[in-house]
């Protein structure tokens, strides 16, 4: 190993910087999952100058594929001169809603002293720019390296990964054989190796009722009434009860090592229709739904997990009159965890601490990423998060992340590659 690494990625610089800020600049907002093929395109000629073999899959027929919206992916390979293992990093391409509060243009990718400002810097483009460089300057440094390098930039992981690392992985690119080290660049501090994450659980609710003259509601029967009786039984029951169970995951943050239950929408009653500006028909609703995601512990078996809301449902529908209600799951992933002593988490550990001089904090994340598909449809357990970026600005408003962060990472990207391509002297 040589620290001449470390000065090829300090010289690398002002590429990382304008890379980055290309990939921003490229608005891949999902929902609906725009412009994939774009930044795919763009990933293809920027590894493919770089001697990397590259792929352009596209997830036909996954959810949200369509032809106005396909869901592509680009997977770059570059072999080594000898055999030996793969090391594979992947980000994610796209990126959530802007949402309120910016004061900066959100897809300007505009510099700022040692921040780079714009809807996914951090989570996650940041990263991905941060890997291209690490490999391209580890090759650099070690043209006669063992194995393989693979850079994915993957579709729809912020709506559950489904058009992206699912598919790849249904189709074997994340089996064991072929990939046997994955480092995915998602924002979760420089210094931190993710291991794992909780389980989730959407499901929709809905209450029924019948639909009656507004004036006259004796004569029907109200949907959301029935759906604040769902409401109360959560506030009396089920929240009390999440909060006494906590996880020995290092989940973070603390609070996230509890279960939790959000709310996510409720919607009762006539649906509203753009651009109409008279007033509602005077209606009893009788439909209500709520979508709730259930965040769960690997303590937590995910039958129990259903079976309580269900079990507090069939109780109201016993003892509250005309109370009927049905239950959709939209969502299931199962809580996925590394041992610390995998492969891959030595070496990272091991790299952290050569470039930052202390130990790694080991940590799990309170919401999944796409490790979940590796782990349960590749079976591959040797997957970590590692990247650049400050998680609590993962989704927000004035979302920036940091050069020195990402040149950082990259040296710890760089090192991990020394240690684990390199042939032993």
């Amino acid at each position: 190993m040589t620290d001449t690494l470390f000065a090829r990625i300090d010289a690398a610089r002002d590429d990382l910087i304008a890379l980055t800020q290309d990939l921003v600049r490229v608005p891949t907002l999902n929902p609906p999952g725009a412009l994939y093929h774009d930044i795919c395109a763009y990933l293809e000629r920027r590894l493919a100058a770089s001697g990397f073999d590259c792929q352009m899959i596209r997830a036909t027929g996954a959810p949200g594929d369509s032809d106005r919206y396909p869901r592509w992916n680009v997977i770059a390979r570059r072999d080594g001169t000898r055999s030996g293992e793969c090391v594979h990093f992947n980000s994610h391409i796209d990126v959530v809603e802007v949402g309120r509060g910016w004061t900066y243009d959100p897809f300007a990718a505009v510099l700022e002293g040692d921040r780079i400002y714009g809807r996914g810097t951090c989570d996650m483009k940041g990263g991905l720019a941060a890997s291209i460089i690490a490999a391209e300057c580890f090759i650099a440094e070690h043209p006669d390296y063992a194995g393989a390098i693979e850079i994915s930039g993957t579709a729809d992981e912020e709506t559950g990964g489904y058009g992206g690392v699912a598919h790849l992985a249904h189709l074997g690119y994340f089996s064991p054989d072929r990939v046997q080290h994955v480092i995915i660049p998602e924002p979760l501090n420089k210094d931190r190796i993710c291991l794992g994450h909780r389980g989730a659980w959407w499901a929709e609710i809905e209450t029924k009722g019948e639909i009656a003259h507004g004036s006259m509601p004796f004569l029907g029967d109200c949907a959301v009434r029935h759906m604040g009786a769902v409401m109360r039984a959560f506030e009396d029951r089920l929240f009390p009860s999440l909060t006494t169970r906590e996880t020995a995951m290092p989940v973070t943050p603390e609070a996230a090592r509890q279960s939790t239950l959000n709310i996510n929408s409720i919607h009762g009653g006539e649906a509203e229709l753009e651009d109409f500006t008279g007033l509602p028909a005077p209606n009893v609703p009788d439909s209500c739904r709520m979508v709730i995601d259930r965040r769960f512990l690997v303590e937590e078996a995910y039958d129990e997990v259903r079976g309580e809301v269900i079990a507090m449902l069939d109780d109201l529908k016993a003892n509250r009159p005309r109370f009927d209600y049905t239950i959709r799951d939209i969502n299931r992933i199962d809580p996925s965890m590394t041992s610390q002593e995998a492969p891959v988490v030595t070496t990272v550990a091991a790299a952290i601490q050569d470039v930052f001089g202390r130990e790694p904090a080991y940590i799990a994340s309170p919401g999944s990423y796409d490790q979940k598909h590796i782990d349960r449809i590749g079976r591959l357990k040797n997957c970590i998060a590692y990247g650049p970026g400050v998680l609590e600005l993962a989704h927000k408003p004035d979302e920036w992340v940091g050069v020195t962060d990402m040149l950082d990472s990259a040296k710890v990207m760089a090192r991990s590659l020394e240690t684990l391509l390199l042939p032993e002297a």
